[in-house]
């Protein structure tokens, strides 16, 4: 599924690209020496047959290769820096007093069964290195290049911004007009909402237009696929609900692919040509991503993308689905192209580049609007510099943008597999480790000895966002695992009685107790604390549970009983 997330502040709860988390301890694999375990950040992971496993520990060996030049090229300084960060990775939570460990990006890949990942890093306002590693294909063993594609999934929102902001440039869109009155051959229909306050570019942009549809699922190879209009008016053969109002325009902040995909009309129309090719034309190429397209891929391209895998390690079939959504999720592209694109808005944002968008306009787009959102990206204040993001999933893919402004530095990481954000955030703390950044620091934790009876209590069937989630107890230990976030489960350490958190992110579960003393549900915290949402979303056992991740991919709280 599109658009579905909790990372780190870049990606709200709401749509963000998912969370999933794994205790710290080894799977029970002898025959291999990669099967040490660790924490996760996306969706599914699952174990497979020891032979797979080997086999994934041997064709993780990078395929190096530089944006510029091949990476034996470069400085030995870098070069060790490399080799740092290819053996430095960490669960972003440890507990206390257990010993500290640091784990190979080989033997991740291994553990979260994720067959390809490619990097790129920017330092010092370039693309220092660039490598890919594993295999784009398991079946045919076809190695992973730094120029195989992936799906770069809720990273097409952040182009698709630069973009628009384009035509906003050049007068063909206004940016805080009504949109209906910049739409010809289809309008938001009008309801109580809109009457009292219309539908605007910003809005749409900064997802507190009040639009429906979190995101989207794709469509196999031979399905039939729905037009845009078929797409925003939820008709066959889209699979999605129509894209409507149904919260005050710019009252709250809302994840909603269904709202890029309105800007997707927009851009086209007033643009005066089909989506992809503006978007060709007037970001990428002058971007120089010239690998990337928001275009169905042609035949001869295939042989170039990475195989999409769900999480039990089986491929996608078709080897991806199709997302006729390109706003929302269409994108295709390399982390070296995805990194030009950092790399351009830290030069506007300076001054320093009008290629695409002036300085007082880059630096609107990464102005905080409503939640923590800007025009395009999660914007946040750190220390000097502000960083900007987003990550992005579609089925089968996984992948992060990360920049800083004033430091010139930054990262763009893809993978091909459901469980690829788990190894992206792990992936995230070497490289912040190595180059001095102020995020993603490892954070140590304490934990209490366990209560069998307490656990007894809490455990059972929820649901979380719509789906299974189950909180198991065996003695002492406690584990949670959800449907969203994979087959395994993963141990919860207690920090008190109703407080367990996790080490694979810094997630806390809080359970709640109903006026009778049992327990109701759970609320489910980033950071140890819940951020203030407007609209907390709610969650209990399953008779009558509902779980909805919050805008700003911090808290997933649940209801109290009615």
């Amino acid at each position: 599924m599109a658009d579905f997330y909790i990372s780190r502040a870049l990606c709200p709860s709401g749509d963000c690209v998912t969370a999933r988390w794994q205790p710290l301890r080894r799977p029970a694999f002898k025959s291999s020496p990669l099967s040490r375990c660790g924490k996760t950040f996306m969706m599914r992971c699952f174990l497979l047959p020891c032979a797979t496993f080997l086999l994934w520990g041997h064709g993780a060996q990078a395929q190096s290769t530089s944006a510029t030049s091949v990476d034996e090229a470069k400085p030995a300084t870098v070069q060790a820096s490399i080799a740092r960060v290819e053996r430095g990775l960490s669960t972003p939570v440890v507990v206390k007093g257990a010993r500290a460990q640091k784990m190979s990006l080989t033997e991740r890949m291994a553990f979260y069964q994720v067959p390809a990942v490619s990097i790129a890093v920017i330092n010092n306002g370039r693309i220092e290195w660039a490598r890919a590693y594993g295999e784009a294909d398991i079946a045919s063993h076809r190695r992973a290049t730094v120029r195989t594609l992936f799906q770069a999934g809720s990273i097409s929102k952040s182009l698709t911004a630069i973009g628009a902001l384009r035509l906003v440039e050049q007068g063909k869109l206004a940016l805080d007009g009504d949109a209906n009155r910049q739409l010809t051959s289809w309008k938001i229909p009008q309801n109580d909402y809109t009457r009292s306050k219309a539908v605007t570019l910003r809005m749409l942009l900064n997802h507190s237009a009040g639009m429906t549809v979190h995101g989207y699922s794709g469509y196999a190879q031979g399905q039939a696929v729905p037009s845009l209009l078929q797409v925003l008016d939820g008709v066959a053969p889209a699979n999605s609900d129509p894209v409507r109002v149904d919260l005050a325009p710019g009252s709250t902040w809302r994840y909603s692919g269904g709202g890029y995909e309105i800007v997707q009309l927009m851009v086209s129309e007033a643009s005066a040509q089909p989506f992809d090719r503006y978007m060709k034309t007037a970001v990428l190429d002058r971007m120089g991503m010239d690998q990337s397209s928001f275009a169905p891929l042609p035949a001869a391209q295939h042989s170039l993308t990475a195989t999409a895998y769900y999480g039990d390690g089986k491929a996608v079939g078709g080897e991806w689905h199709i997302y006729p959504e390109s706003a929302a999720a269409g994108l295709w592209s390399t982390p070296t192209d995805l990194a030009r694109a950092v790399l351009e808005v830290q030069q506007a944002e300076a001054g320093k580049s009008d290629k695409i968008l002036s300085q007082n306009m880059a630096s609107s787009m990464l102005m905080r609007g409503l939640g923590q959102y800007g025009l395009g990206f999660f914007v946040d204040k750190v220390a000097d510099r502000t960083s900007f993001g987003h990550s992005g999933g579609t089925v089968g893919f996984r992948s992060q943008l990360y920049g800083y402004t004033r430091s010139g530095q930054g990262v763009v990481i893809m993978t091909n597999s459901d469980n690829g954000a788990a190894l992206i955030d792990e992936i995230l703390g070497s490289i912040a480790a190595e180059y001095g950044w102020p995020e993603f620091k490892v954070i140590e934790k304490t934990a209490i000895p366990g209560d069998a009876a307490a656990n007894g209590q809490v455990a059972g069937d929820y649901q979380l966002l719509d789906k299974p989630a189950h909180i198991v107890a065996e003695g002492d230990r406690l584990f949670f695992q959800s449907d969203l976030f994979g087959a395994r489960r993963m141990e919860l350490f207690p920090e008190s009685k109703s407080a367990f958190f996790m080490t694979a992110q810094d997630m806390t579960i809080l359970f709640e107790q109903g006026d009778d003393g049992a327990v109701v549900g759970f609320s489910l915290l980033r950071g140890g604390i819940a951020t203030r949402p407007k609209r907390p979303a709610k969650g209990r056992r399953t008779q009558s549970a509902i779980c909805r991740l919050l805008p700003t991919g911090r808290s997933c709280q649940q209801p109290r009983r009615p």
